[in-house]
């Protein structure tokens, strides 16, 4: 496991403190957790452009052209403004 020491300004670390605090963790713990987090949408950010950009509209096409025309059932209706 690495050890990092880095700078932050006081009042994002006792922000960081407090919300570590509320959720019964270590300060290390949390700040371990959001990066993690931030990791993980990063990559799945890059990984859904990748996909968009081998994407092909002909074939989205032939995909919504198989979906019936039909009316949704009630529950999955939007419901009118004045409902």
């Amino acid at each position: 496991m690495a050890t990092l020491s880095i700078r932050i300004p006081d009042s994002l670390h006792q922000a960081v403190r407090d919300l570590a605090e509320t959720d019964h963790v270590s300060i290390n713990q949390f700040i371990s957790y959001a990066l993690t987090e931030k990791v993980s949408s990063m990559r799945t950010v890059e990984y859904l452009n990748e996909r968009a950009a081998r994407a092909k509209i002909e074939d989205f096409d032939k995909i919504l052209a198989m979906v019936p025309d039909v009316e949704p059932d009630e529950h999955d209706r939007i419901p009118n403004k004045g409902e």
